[in-house]
């Protein structure tokens, strides 16, 4: 048996029992084993933690504080996290099953770049003066933080998903209460530690875990919560919008997808077969932007199958912490049974199972390894209901046309792929295509500096680059009189 760590909620710079008494169970989701227990957080601890925050905006050393002096701490974030990476990945890697190798090299690299890359932002979003047909009158435009801002994550990829949100909340000026997926915290809380180490002024971070009710719902609902970002699924995302309304929050949503990879009869072939396998197999799916759906030209599909077949049979599934392993578990228990309720739901429709991914790897742990389906249509629930599992429906297409009907055939918007030799038509079918993201003849790349975000149900709002900061900001309209002397309001 695993040791039991017993985690607090963070808040106001401390740790703090839950006011609730009450702790809900972490799984090593690679052993089947209870490793942690987490704060199950109620109104009483939202309220705590979004108060700190309150207070660190309006009366602490944070909003005196000018954009290069809040720069040097984001600077100072990025060297503390660097020097822990090691340890925030192993913490990571036991609550979620993530493999080290997908979550460590992040955390030393481009996912710290977001502190360092917001960093110099901080004194660059300058306001604008507006020519004005009014005389006597100047008019400019200031950007401003909006308070406290609610950070709702995902359990797939808690520190990740938490630095695209924090870095620009931070870098905008406003102060966060930070709510994780109740399936994977203890990263999150671990961060907090690692905050400490910085010059981060008291209050401006906070941290409160539970689940989506009544703890997500508090920190969504609390009338000092100015603004919300929620990484998650459609159901939260509709429970956050329906909630954050009455109030009428602002959001900013990233609520996953069901992304196409179109490949043409033109495409290289090994480079398109190896592309589709990367771009959800090594994540076992476990992505929003996973390219679930293979959108394949008639000429060369059974090609592309065989060969995608090969492929991901070779992967090696098994214990992240082994170097070996390829394709890690998943996640948690709940999402696991989810998975394999969906594979056989696929089994009974017309689709045919090529490669089944049950009954692989340890025989302790949540493991599903590469599952590919072929003869699907895009009118089966396989083609249309994100599974976030590794799993791929292959679809055929005669034509251009077709590809495209076929890729916005879908609630979803979030990315797509697209894997052809002509750029012309590279260009031309991805202006045509619903989504936020597009790739060409390469899949699943990011970057701190490039915004990401969705079309339709997969969600609004951006998260990185100069977009992504802007989303934390709200903006002013200032009226100068050059000249003041307002009209007589009642002349003779």
């Amino acid at each position: 048996m695993e040791s039991l760590t017993t985690y607090q909620y963070f808040a106001d710079g401390e740790w703090h029992e839950p006011a609730s008494g009450k702790w809900i169970e972490s799984e090593n989701p690679a052993t089947c084993e209870v490793w942690a227990r987490i704060p199950d957080c109620n109104e009483v601890d939202v309220d705590r933690a979004v108060q700190a925050a309150k207070s660190a905006f309006y009366d602490g050393p944070w909003p005196q504080m000018n954009g290069t002096e809040r720069g040097k701490i984001l600077r100072g974030i990025g060297d503390a996290v660097i020097a822990n990476a090691e340890r925030l990945g192993e913490v990571e890697t036991r609550d979620n099953g993530k493999l080290p190798q997908h979550i460590t090299p992040g955390l030393r690299a481009w996912q710290t770049d977001s502190f360092y890359y917001y960093a110099g932002l901080t004194d660059k979003f300058e306001g604008s003066f507006i020519p004005l047909d009014v005389p006597d009158m100047m008019n400019y435009l200031q950007w401003e933080p909006f308070g406290v801002c609610g950070l709702i994550t995902a359990w797939n990829s808690p520190l990740g998903v938490l630095i695209c949100k924090l870095a620009p909340a931070l870098a905008a000026g406003n102060t966060v209460v930070i709510k994780p997926s109740e399936h994977a915290s203890a990263s999150t809380l671990e961060f907090m530690d690692v905050l400490q180490q910085t010059d981060l002024p008291k209050g401006v971070v906070n941290v409160v875990t539970g689940y989506g009710q009544p703890t997500g719902e508090a920190l969504v609902a609390h009338p000092d919560v100015r603004m919300v970002s929620m990484t998650g699924g459609i159901p939260g995302g509709r429970a956050v919008a329906s909630t954050a309304a009455q109030q009428i929050k602002p959001l900013v949503m990233e609520l996953g997808g069901k992304s196409p990879q179109l490949v043409f009869e033109d495409a290289d072939l090994e480079l398109a077969v190896n592309g589709v396998a990367s771009g959800i197999f090594p994540v076992s799916g476990q992505s929003c932007v996973s390219g679930s759906r293979a959108v394949v030209h008639s000429s060369l599909v059974d090609e592309f199958t065989k060969r995608l077949v090969a492929v991901a049979g070779k992967a090696r599934i098994g214990d992240p912490l082994d170097p070996s392993t390829q394709v890690g578990p998943i996640a948690n228990r709940p999402h696991y049974e989810k998975i394999l309720t969906d594979i056989e739901a696929a089994e009974a429709s017309d689709a045919t199972l090529l490669l089944d991914g049950r009954n692989v790897g340890p025989d302790t742990g949540y493991y599903i390894g590469p599952t590919i389906f072929s003869e699907v249509s895009n009118d089966m629930d396989l083609a249309q209901h994100e599974i976030f599992g590794p799993v791929v429906g292959i679809i055929p297409f005669d034509d251009e046309e077709e590809a495209i009907q076929i890729a916005n055939d879908s609630i979803y918007g979030l990315a797509a792929g697209i894997w052809t030799e002509d750029m012309n038509r590279a260009i031309r079918v991805g202006e045509r295509l619903e989504a936020g993201t597009i790739y060409i003849n390469n899949y699943f790349n990011a970057t701190t500096q490039s915004p990401v975000g969705g079309f339709k149900q997969s969600g609004y709002g951006r998260e990185n680059g100069v977009e992504g900061m802007r989303c934390f900001m709200q903006t002013k309209s200032v009226w100068l009189a050059t000249n003041p002397s307002e009209p007589d309001p009642f002349p003779n």
